[in-house]
């Protein structure tokens, strides 16, 4: 987790493709079609990948939120979390798209919230349907894979980088549900800077808008500050620098990131950092504490 004088220096990002605003119109226009919303959120970063925007967009509608690639996430951390959606009222669960872990009860829990619809709907005179829900999510927080998952096949497209999926699509999961996917939705402005830094560890931001020295930079500010055990085990190092660049060199140096001259190939070392990073093999981290709000009032109890 980020200090708390981190603020200073943080590189700026931004990135709102122009098919964005358009999926915000897809999201609206089909709304209506559907019985409750299903919020895929990354688990490294529960807060910084959830859509500011949604909220408004979805108003009322029942709301499941989904905690992806939990398999990459602090399991600890990962508790925390559900319990502070469930403690503000939201319905949530987490999984593992990629092994299927906790994809019954994400099915389960969208059919019960589901239900007073399907229901209300045969008594007014309708024939039984399956439960129809919307699944939304940032860029590349695995919406596709989820999916693909779930309905047991490939349906939708899937790539391990931003803005795959552009146009809406049902898919058919078992007798009892029907998914309508989207495609991934950022908003137009990261209030919070750090946000779209977590944003671009994860790769949610395509990794052509940002300067990736100052991004990785970060990276391993915070992994030093909260994670030095798992950068010495990983590269192992006899001890993981306090200087940033100090430690991209000693990486490098380690995975023989050399040039001639036996210089240091920054770009390589870095491109190392973040794709370990993002697979996991830094370790599970959480990048998100869990807001003060819910802290306060546990410890107050």
């Amino acid at each position: 987790m980020m200090k708390n004088d981190a603020a200073r220096d943080v590189p700026i990002i931004q990135w709102y493709p122009g098919h964005m605003k358009k999926t915000q119109r897809i999201i609206e226009e089909n709304l209506k079609l559907v019985d409750i919303v299903i919020e895929l959120l990354d688990a490294r970063i529960p807060a910084s990948s959830a859509n500011p925007m949604l909220a408004e967009i979805i108003q009322e509608k029942p709301r499941l939120i989904v905690l992806n690639k939990s398999d990459l996430a602090d399991a600890n951390m990962t508790k925390q979390w559900l319990a502070y959606f469930l403690g503000r009222g939201i319905k949530a669960c987490s999984v593992d798209s990629v092994m299927g872990q906790g994809t019954k009860q994400l099915v389960k829990i969208a059919e019960e919230l589901a239900r007073p619809k399907t229901d209300r709907f045969v008594k007014n005179g309708g024939r039984p349907r399956a439960a129809r829900c919307m699944i939304l999510g940032i860029p590349n927080v695995g919406k596709s894979s989820l999916i693909n998952r779930l309905a047991g096949a490939a349906r939708t497209k899937t790539a391990n980088k931003p803005g795959v999926t552009r146009a809406k699509q049902w898919i058919k999961i078992g007798s009892n549900l029907d998914l309508l996917d989207t495609p991934g939705i950022l908003w137009p402005k990261f209030e919070d800077q750090t946000v779209g830094i977590k944003l671009a560890f994860t790769g949610a931001i395509s990794d052509e808008i940002y300067d990736r020295e100052s991004v990785v930079k970060r990276l391993l500010e915070t992994l030093q500050h909260s994670y030095a055990d798992r950068l010495k085990e990983r590269f192992k190092l006899q001890e993981v620098p306090n200087d940033s660049v100090l430690l991209l060199e000693a990486i490098g140096r380690k995975r023989g990131c050399l040039v001639k001259g036996r210089h240091i190939d920054h770009e390589k070392a870095q491109q190392i950092v973040l794709t370990e990073f993002r697979s996991g093999k830094l370790g599970l981290v959480t990048l998100d504490p869990i807001p003060m709000t819910q802290m306060l009032n546990e410890s107050a109890r």
